[in-house]
């Protein structure tokens, strides 16, 4: 059973989130976030494609604008890599600029795996598969 306290689902937090699919960049080295965000990304994009919910895989560019910021660059990278992000690329000016046009920078890392998701369609086929396996939504109830 899926308690929803609002008179349909997904109308709170579910609705309000970015709808961005995480790599798993950020996240502290080899923490349990880290993993989870790595796993949940590959398992987030076979569902999707699988059940034909709404997603890309557009990429994001992390920029630097300084020698410093190229420094913290590469200690995202290395954190990403130590995550098992495993698919992010250096990009110097030119090609960060080619990809982005309105861009100035002096290097940026391209992370293909970030993605988004239509989060409504991946809510409904969450429900789909609750009600599927037998179970029910009970609405309006804290």
């Amino acid at each position: 059973m899926v308690l929803e306290a609002e008179h349909t689902f997904g109308t709170m937090t579910s609705a309000r989130n970015s709808e961005v699919i995480h790599a798993g960049i950020y996240y502290p080295a080899g923490s349990l976030k880290a993993g989870l965000c790595v796993q949940g990304r590959r398992m987030l994009y076979d569902y999707c494609t699988e059940r034909g919910i709404g997603h890309r895989r557009c990429g994001k560019l992390i920029v630097a604008c300084n020698d410093a910021q190229v420094r913290e660059l590469r200690a995202i990278e290395a954190r990403a890599v130590a995550n098992g992000v495993t698919d992010l690329r250096w990009l110097p000016r030119a090609e960060a600029h080619a990809l982005e046009p309105q861009l100035s920078c002096q290097a940026a890392l391209l992370s293909p795996s970030t993605g988004i998701v239509d989060s409504h369609g991946l809510m409904l086929s969450l429900l789909g598969d609750v009600e599927n396996a037998g179970g029910v939504l009970a609405v309006n109830s804290r």
